[in-house]
C-alpha cells in the first residue's frame, strides 16, 4: 500500500476544500449510505445482536458536520438507503408497531427491502420514535441547506409478507385488502395467490441458528402469496426472496405473461400516491429497487404522472440487462439506469488483475452497450450489494481501484455513486449476522462500520482516527469528485479513444474528453508492475480548440511543460491515473 500511496502523496497537499458544488452545473455525484449505520458509533458488536447491544444510527446523526464531510467529497445528491419502514424483529409495540415474524426477517434489523409501511419511517432511525417523521424531514431539510438533494428508495415491486399500513393517510387502502384471494391471478388483485395452499417457511429449524428460540417454521399466510422473486409457489426456497411478497402491476406470469392494463390496475395507483406522497416530503430523486421486475409501461405512466407535479425529481432505475436499457430509459422515462454488468463488471476484472481482465471491456461499455445514452448510466464500484473494494474477496487494497475510479467518474456526464466508507478502506470483513462474512457491509444486522467510525470519531466528524493511509484515500476520491463534477468536458464533452502506443498493454487505457470550452486527456494503468509510458497524438481536430493556460494534471495540479505540437508525453505509474488539461 505505500508504494501506491506515494503515487498521491501530491493530492493531500494540493486537495479543494470542502465548499459545495453547484448542482445547475455539474453532473449528479451520488452518496449512499444507511442511516442506521452510518451514524453508529457503538464499536463492540456481536453478531446477530440486539439494537440494545449494537446499536443503531439516527437520522439526527447525519448532522451538520456529517452533511459538511459529505459535501466536502462533491457530492450533490445523498442516498439514505433503508428510510421507509420495513419488517424488524425490533419490538415497537409501545407505538404500535409490533415485531415481526422471525420466520419472514433476514437478520434481527431486517431488509430495507422489505417494506412494512411505504407511508412510515423506520422507528430505528428516530431518537423519539413518536416523532420519527420529523427526525426524517428534519433530515430532508439540512440535507438542503448542505445544497444537496435527497434520494430515497423506491420498492415497487415486492412488499414485506405482513404489510400493513399503520399510518396510510385517509382513504388509502392497503394492499390486499379488496383482492379476490380465491383466484391466481386477477387483474384487480394486488397480490399473487397459491389458493388453498398455505404458505411453507423455507429451511429447517436449527438449534445453532443464533435466532433458534425465534422461530418455529409456521408464519401463518394462507392462502399463500406469490415470492417477490418471481416464485409463484407455496414453497419458496431459501435462496429465494421468501421474506417477500410480489406485487400485481397486471401481468399473468403463469400464462406467458399476458398483459392487463385496461382497466388501470389499482397498484398502479397506489404506487403514484406513494412517490406523490414522499416528494411531497422534500424528496427529490427515487433509486427504484430492482425497476425490470416492474412492466416498462408502469414506469411509462407514472413517472411523466409525479413529474408532472414534481418536475425536478429524478428516478434512477435498477437495471441488469443492457438489452433493454434503452426502453427503460426512452419508452420508460428514466433519468438513469445502473452500469453494473458493462463498466462495474469489466473494471472489477481489471482491479482484481484477473486473467481475463481487458481495458477492450471499457471501450465496449461505451461503443456498444451505452452508445448514444452513456451520459443516462449511473457509475460506480461500490455499493449495498456489491463486495467491498478492500475486502479480501475483491481486491484487499484499497489503492487498487483508483484508476478504476478514474473511469468511472470521467467516461461520461452521467452521475456517479461512492457508497460510504468507500473513501476510506472499509473492508466489510466479518459475520454480521444474516449478512455473514461475505465481504460486504450487511444491510440485515444491526452494526458499526469500523472504518468510517474513524472517520466519524465519535461524532466529530473530523477523520481524527483515519491512518495516512485512509487520509490519503478519502483526499484523492474528494480531489476526483471535484473534477468529475466541475469539468466541463466530462459532463458535456465528446469522448475520443487514444489509439494503443508506446508499451500500452491490455491493462493501460487512455481517452480524451473533449468540447469547445476545454480537453481533457485520462489514462489509467491498471498494471501492477509495469510503468505506462508513451507519447499521446492528438488530432488535429481537437487541437484546434482554444487552450486556456499551461498543460496540468488536475489530480495532483501539477503544471506540465508539454512544448507545442500535436502529441504529449505521458508516464504512469503502475495502478495509477493521470487527468491532463491541456
Amino acid at each position: 500500500m505505500m508504494s501506491l500511496l506515494k503515487n498521491i502523496t501530491l493530492i493531500v497537499l494540493t486537495i479543494i476544500g470542502g465548499q459545495s458544488i453547484s448542482l445547475a452545473q455539474s453532473k449528479p455525484i451520488i452518496y449512499q449510505l444507511l442511516p442506521r449505520l452510518f451514524g453508529n458509533k457503538q464499536e463492540a458488536q456481536i453478531p446477530y445482536g440486539t439494537i440494545q447491544l449494537n446499536g443503531s444510527g439516527k437520522f439526527n446523526d447525519i448532522n451538520s458536520k456529517a452533511l459538511d464531510g459529505i459535501a466536502a467529497l462533491g457530492v450533490t445528491h445523498v442516498w439514505y438507503t433503508g428510510v421507509i419502514a420495513h419488517a424488524s424483529m425490533t419490538d415497537y409495540s409501545a407505538f404500535g408497531i409490533p415485531a415481526d415474524d422471525a420466520d419472514v426477517v433476514k437478520g434481527r434489523a431486517g431488509s430495507p427491502y422489505a417494506i412494512r409501511d411505504y407511508y412510515d419511517v423506520d422507528p430505528d432511525l428516530a431518537v423519539d420514535v413518536k416523532h420519527r417523521m420529523a427526525e426524517f424531514e428534519a433530515l430532508v431539510a439540512r440535507t438542503h441547506e448542505k445544497r444537496m438533494k435527497v434520494i430515497i428508495d423506491f420498492v415497487p415491486n415486492h412488499v414485506a409478507r405482513n404489510y400493513y399500513s399503520l399510518v396510510k393517510p385517509i382513504g388509502v387502502a392497503d394492499f390486499g385488502a379488496s383482492d379476490d384471494v380465491t383466484q391466481r391471478f386477477s387483474a384487480t388483485n394486488d397480490y399473487y395467490y397459491i389458493p388453498g395452499e398455505h404458505f411453507e417457511v423455507p429451511g429447517h429449524l436449527n438449534v445453532n441458528d443464533p435466532l433458534y428460540t425465534l422461530k418455529d417454521l409456521k408464519f401463518a399466510e394462507m392462502p399463500a402469496k406469490a415470492t417477490g422473486n418471481n416464485v409463484f409457489s407455496k414453497a419458496p426456497s431459501q435462496n429465494d426472496w421468501y421474506e417477500t411478497v410480489k406485487l400485481n402491476y397486471g401481468v399473468d406470469y403463469v400464462n406467458g405473461e399476458k398483459k392487463y392494463f385496461d382497466p388501470m390496475p389499482p397498484v398502479w395507483l397506489k404506487m403514484r400516491d406513494i412517490l406523490l406522497y414522499w416528494a411531497g416530503k422534500g424528496v427529490d430523486g427515487f433509486r427504484c429497487d430492482m425497476a425490470e421486475m416492474v412492466p416498462v409501461e408502469f414506469w411509462e405512466w407514472v413517472i411523466p404522472e409525479v413529474k408532472a407535479k414534481y418536475p425536478a425529481l429524478i428516478f434512477i432505475g435498477e437495471a441488469y440487462n443492457s438489452a433493454v436499457y434503452a426502453t427503460y430509459l426512452n419508452k420508460g422515462h428514466f433519468d438513469y439506469l445502473y452500469d453494473k454488468v458493462g463498466l462495474y463488471d469489466g473494471l472489477k476484472r481489471l482491479i482484481r488483475n484477473e486473467q481475463n481482465a481487458d481495458v477492450k471491456d471499457i471501450s465496449k461499455v461505451w461503443r456498444v452497450e451505452t452508445a448514444g445514452f452513456g451520459d443516462k448510466m449511473l457509475r460506480f464500484l461500490e455499493n449495498h450489494d456489491e463486495e467491498r473494494i478492500a475486502s479480501a474477496g475483491f481486491a484487499a487494497n484499497p489503492f487498487y481501484a483508483l484508476p478504476a475510479m478514474v473511469v468511472s467518474a470521467t467516461l461520461s456526464g452521467g452521475p456517479v455513486m461512492l457508497y460510504f466508507g468507500q473513501e476510506v478502506g472499509e473492508p466489510g470483513k466479518g459475520i454480521e449476522g444474516f449478512g455473514g462474512d461475505d465481504n460486504r457491509t450487511t444491510i440485515f444486522d444491526y452494526w458499526g462500520v469500523p472504518e468510517h467510525q474513524k472517520w466519524m470519531n465519535h461524532g466529530a466528524f473530523d477523520g481524527g482516527l483515519l491512518s495516512k493511509e485512509q487520509i490519503a484515500l478519502r483526499d484523492y476520491y474528494k480531489k476526483l469528485m471535484h473534477i468529475a463534477a466541475t469539468a466541463d468536458a466530462i459532463k458535456n464533452g465528446q469522448i475520443y479513444e487514444v489509439p494503443v502506443s508506446g508499451n500500452m498493454n491490455n491493462k493501460m487505457y487512455g481517452y480524451i474528453r473533449y468540447n469547445g470550452k476545454q480537453r481533457l486527456l485520462i489514462m489509467v494503468n491498471f498494471d501492477r508492475k509495469q510503468v505506462l509510458e508513451t507519447s499521446i497524438q492528438i488530432p488535429a481536430d481537437i487541437l484546434k480548440i482554444k487552450s486556456l493556460g499551461p498543460a496540468e494534471e488536475l489530480l495532483t495540479n501539477r503544471k506540465l511543460d508539454i512544448l507545442t505540437g500535436t502529441s504529449i508525453p505521458v508516464k504512469i505509474a503502475p495502478v495509477s491515473a493521470q487527468i491532463i488539461e491541456f
